[in-house]
């Protein structure tokens, strides 16, 4: 591979013709992302890593979306980082003017600007497990609000094993998933766990047998929206960063986040209905 800076190199990326990324849009309230490589078991290559990153730049900007679900083509979710891609790019920065910080602005604007986008949207993220999950991709699956899985899907955390540290957020979802005893012995195992193992450790929300699981996506979508959209958005902010923040912290978040709740006509109406209905009761 030609020896690009970072912006020449995106620049030659986007000369890629295929589409790596598909999405669907049921209604204007949710949407389906699927990394679409199946033949590379969607490997995060350079091109599907940037056309991941617009789609889901674009599509949480839309004030319409209530939840997004991010998946994969079968037979995978992605089985991660693209090993020819790390050869020609990763393994060349030493002789580099620039070094390693090339490498650095792709870690962080793409691979960690996708976990960003997932964990700092107000709108619900699932990622849906329908086959195996490694590296990058199992990061960003992690870093989602709720994780749906195949019971026979795979989740890589071999991390250890090929030299590498957990990444791009996996650190932090691992221990708070799992508590820090578990998620080091995680990692210095470096187990492959199948959906139904991780869902008895509590990393996935729920695993079910692979063909159940579109219609289980589509119920947490329905429960999502079923949820007064405002209610949704204020909470997960706060629920995300509950874990960080003192009791008081977090105590005088909700303090200022509950007064504008009191305010909203769902909230009025539930709550003249439900005096309506005690009223009658008492008649």
């Amino acid at each position: 591979m030609e020896n690009l800076d970072y912006a020449s190199w995106l620049r030659e990326i986007d000369r890629d013709p295929r589409e790596l990324v598909q999405v669907e849009r049921p209604d204007p309230s949710r949407a389906l992302v699927r990394m679409n490589d199946p033949e590379n078991m969607n490997a995060l290559s350079a091109a599907l890593t940037v056309q991941l990153k617009r789609a889901l730049e674009q599509l949480l900007a839309d004030p319409a979306l209530r939840v997004l679900v991010l998946t994969g083509t079968d037979p995978a979710f992605s089985v991660g980082g693209d090993w020819k891609l790390m050869v020609e790019r990763a393994h060349s920065y030493a002789e580099r003017d620039e070094g390693t910080t090339g490498l650095w602005q792709w870690i962080r604007y793409q691979f960690g600007g996708i976990a960003r986008l997932v964990t700092q949207t107000d709108k619900v993220v699932i990622a849906a497990l329908n086959g195996p999950a490694a590296g990058v991709a199992l990061a960003w699956a992690l870093n989602c609000d709720l994780v749906l899985a195949a019971e026979d899907a795979k989740l890589v955390t071999a991390f250890g094993r090929i030299g590498l540290v957990p990444e791009v957020g996996t650190n932090w979802a691992l221990t708070r998933r799992l508590g820090y005893p578990k998620a080091f012995e995680l990692f210095l195992r470096g187990q492959v766990l199948t959906g139904r193992d991780a869902c008895e450790l509590g990393l996935v929300n729920a695993a079910v047998p692979a063909p159940e699981l579109p219609g289980l996506v589509r119920t947490w979508c329905d429960r999502v929206c079923r949820v007064p959209q405002h209610a949704v958005s204020m909470t997960k902010p706060l629920m995300r960063n509950a874990c960080d923040m003192s009791w008081h912290q977090i105590i005088m978040a909700e303090e200022f986040a509950e007064p504008n709740t009191f305010t909203t006509r769902v909230h009025q109406e539930t709550v003249r209905a439900l005096l309506a209905g005690r009223e009658r009761a008492a008649d």
